[in-house]
């Protein structure tokens, strides 16, 4: 289980990607990662298959993800938000995220609203009926709220949330493109 509040962008070292699987190596900036840990990466539950204290963790990615996620679209250098599961101990400043992306949505751009930026993307159909405006929505993992929804047609929905410059600044959101495929995880609640 995670919240959505990313730890740390981590960079692309290297990936393997074959047409039914990737393995990815991710410079994570943690140095305490253990054998089998879950790791969020860009929302996305991954476990750790092998790691070094340097913060070197190798990832392997099944056909099933890479179907449902940006991940098949990595490559070296690629900045990944990051995010460690929550324990007991742990604040959940963002909302419940299970790691099990629901699919994907694309970044449409954004708008400047004074140092915020209200970012839109537009979700599929399918996913949008588990959304509500001010409800939470985990975007590439991070938890943020809805702010507005616009049905276009039948196929597509257009799903608006505002940011500030913090998230902006510290989660990958910064390096997107329009066009760009983020993942989505819907609010389990």
């Amino acid at each position: 289980m995670f919240s959505g509040i990313i730890e740390k962008l981590g960079r692309v070292s290297a990936c393997d990607n074959q047409a039914t699987q990737l393995v990815c190596t991710v410079e994570t900036g943690f140095s305490d990662l253990e054998l089998g840990e879950s790791v969020a990466v860009n929302g996305v539950c991954l476990t750790v298959a092998e790691f070094n204290r340097s913060g070197s963790a190798t990832f392997f990615v099944s056909n099933e993800t890479l179907d449902k996620t940006n991940l098949g679209k990595i490559s070296p250098d690629q900045s990944l938000n990051l995010e460690r599961s929550v324990s007991l101990q742990t604040r959940l400043s963002g909302h419940m995220v299970q790691g099990h992306v629901d699919g994907k949505a694309r970044f449409l751009g954004f708008t400047q609203q004074g140092d915020s930026r209200r970012l839109g993307f537009e979700l599929p159909h399918a996913l949008a009926r588990y959304c509500v405006v001010k409800g939470s929505i985990a975007l590439n993992g991070i938890s943020l709220t809805i702010n507005d929804l616009e049905e276009k047609g039948r196929d597509a929905t257009h799903l608006f949330v505002t940011i500030i410059p913090h998230t902006w600044e510290h989660t990958n959101l910064h390096g997107l493109k329009a066009g760009d495929e983020i993942n989505v995880e819907v609010d389990v609640i």
